[in-house]
């Protein structure tokens, strides 16, 4: 909060406008008059939303003692947001100039307020003394709990068959799982340097950083597009494949609607804020648009679980400009998000159940290993223990268990699943959360069967987490392998799946040809028909991480069988055509496909 002290003569005042955001206002605030007052003219600042009790009482202090000092007869308050370049909601700023009225009238002291959101002219006297100027900037001291430290600091432990284990007395078999461990109780002792994937993700010609925008926003090139459409088929198929509902929902919200306000509120300085005639936020996921969604439509309990499904390109957040770092850590990102609505508790731990299989899924197809954390309210694992050990079994190796002793955020439980880099720092994957809290501040009910309107349990579930950091993984794993394996992204991801190499021009037609066949059956091929000699062409299509590249020659011009290299085991077939397309269908089966997104010919392609 700002505020401006002014000991004056007179101040007096008459409305003119309404503004949109204009308080209603009886006939007597029309105008004013006051003699021998300290004006204090008010600002409310984004920041004094985190804790406005703390900011008012603040607040009050200061214009008491001024008051006092000053011997003034009245005190009024006038909003005026010209002091500050970063305000609150409007439906903040009347909530704390109304309570700041209310708690200095309470203590005794002569006071009115000048109406907030309404054009004024005003006339105004300075007394002139040296105090009768006074600027002040009022913060909100943090709120101080009154239990110990040790009570409320998360407890870890490690589950493994059934029973939970001090990561102290934990034998660690997995290097990946003790990198997680590690960084979660803030032992790990950090890498310096850029992780691999940021100089991978140019070199491969996937993507790159932005200049002309702002930090942590990025730019797309074909075959780094075309990973992304794939994996967001993916995850689209997935989720409606088990009930989900596509929705789209905008990217921006007014934060004078209360609940998406304190929603938002539990992201702080993290958001993304325009200010036009409203305050409006960029999201930071697609919770606001699915829940107001949600509390438009008429549900009962049989329709649920109900299940909305939406792909945010983009979602925005303000993170810290040094945290900022390649496809990690982004200020826009592409987030899938599912939201499901549920009767009860049980009928919610058996969908965080299913959710769970698909985040394990997830892990398959994309060949990558997630390790796990799971946390919850003590009070949730008291009454769900042996649930949360079932599930637990269901994902195969220990995971790390956090106990909070009381809940701090919408959630009361909630599964974490991260990949590892090179660096040995978690990289968020999936996550499944079981919110308490959105069902009744967005008021979304549904009808029971007895009649009632009851608010719904809501699971938030990323069946993948960030597509950028779905890539990030891939890389960063193929950075990892690099020294044992030649590095790859899986067949289905690949962006050319197949390469055939012509060895001279008069080999390109036969090519064509071939490719073709190839093409027909849903495969993404390419003809590298450049005049450079047949290793140079090898040796770029392992650059490119190719799984399958073949070689046309005089002998394939005669014969029905081809030598094909492949990636994965560096070995070299012999197959008939009809045979590799199968083999090669097979290996993608059941996996999104999208066309090759760069010409055919190797030799019509630009250099990005």
């Amino acid at each position: 909060m700002r505020i401006l002290l002014i000991h004056a003569d007179y101040l007096k005042y008459n409305v003119r406008d309404k503004t949109s955001i204009a308080e209603d206002i009886p006939e007597k605030m029309m105008e004013g008059s006051f003699k021998e007052s300290l004006v204090v003219f008010t600002a409310i600042e984004k920041e004094d939303e985190t804790n406005p009790e703390a900011v008012i009482k603040n607040a009050i202090k200061e214009i008491k003692e001024v008051f006092n000092k000053v011997k003034a007869e009245k005190i009024v308050i006038y909003p005026y947001a010209h002091l500050s370049s970063s305000l609150s909601s409007p439906e903040m700023a009347k909530k704390i100039l109304k309570s700041m009225e209310t708690a200095l009238e309470n203590e005794g002291f002569n006071v009115s307020r000048v109406p907030f959101g309404w054009y004024k002219a005003f006339k105004i006297s300075c007394k002139g003394h040296p105090l009768s100027e006074l600027s002040r900037t009022i913060k909100a001291e943090p709120k101080r709990e009154k239990i110990a430290k040790e009570e409320i600091e998360s407890k870890w432990f490690i589950i493994k068959n059934g029973k939970l284990m001090d990561p102290k007395d934990f034998e660690f078999k997995s290097k990946n799982f003790k990198s997680l461990v590690d960084y979660e109780l803030g032992v790990l002792e950090t890498k310096g340097g850029e992780p691999p994937h940021v100089k991978l993700m140019k070199e491969k010609n996937l993507a790159d950083y932005e200049p002309s925008a702002d930090i942590g926003h990025l730019r797309w090139y074909p075959k780094g597009r075309l990973i992304r459409d794939l994996l967001a088929d993916y995850v689209y198929k997935l989720v409606t494949s088990e009930g989900a509902m596509p929705v789209e929902t905008p990217i921006m919200y007014d934060l004078e609607d209360k609940a998406i306000r304190v929603h938002a509120e539990k992201f702080g300085e993290r958001q993304y804020r325009m200010k036009n005639k409203k305050e409006l936020m960029l999201r930071y996921a697609c919770c606001f648009g699915a829940f107001r969604i949600l509390s438009d439509s008429f549900l009962t309990w049989k329709n649920l679980p109900v299940r909305v499904y939406e792909l945010s390109t983009y979602s925005f957040r303000l993170e810290k400009k040094g945290e900022v770092v390649g496809l990690k850590r982004l200020r826009g990102f592409t987030m899938p998000d599912l939201h499901t609505v549920c009767r009860d508790m049980g009928q919610a731990l058996e969908e965080f159940e299913k959710q769970v299989e698909i985040c394990l899924r997830t892990s398959r197809d994309f060949e990558v290993d997630y390790e796990v954390i799971f946390r919850a309210t003590e009070d949730f694992y008291n009454s769900y223990r042996d649930w949360i050990l079932s599930l637990v079994e269901k994902v195969g190796k220990p995971i790390l268990l956090e106990l909070l002793p009381e809940r701090k955020h919408y959630w009361i439980a909630k599964m974490d699943f991260a990949a590892i880099d090179y660096l040995g720092r978690p990289i968020e994957n999936p996550t499944v959360q079981i919110d308490v809290e959105s069902g009744e501040r967005f008021d979304i009910t549904f009808l029971e069967e007895d009649g009632a309107d009851r608010n719904p349990i809501i699971l938030h579930c990323s069946p993948t987490g960030s597509i950028e950091r779905v890539i990030c993984s891939l890389l960063e794993k193929a950075a990892i392998e690099m020294e044992k394996r030649p590095p790859m992204f899986p067949v289905w991801l690949s962006p050319t799946q197949v390469r055939i190499i012509a060895v001279a021009e008069r080999h390109v037609d036969y090519s064509m040809k071939i490719a073709d066949k190839i093409r027909d059956e849903g495969i993404r091929v390419d003809v590298d028909d450049r005049p450079e000699s047949v290793g140079k062409k090898i040796r770029d299509a392992a650059k490119e991480w190719i799984p399958y590249v073949i070689v046309v020659g005089d002998r394939e011009l005669e014969s029905a069988e081809f030598s094909v290299n492949i990636r994965k085991t560096g070995a070299k077939e012999i197959f008939k055509l009809g045979d590799f397309i199968s083999m090669v269908k097979n290996e993608v089966k059941g996996m999104p496909f999208r066309p090759l997104t760069l010409p055919v010919r190797v030799s019509e392609r630009i250099n990005f």
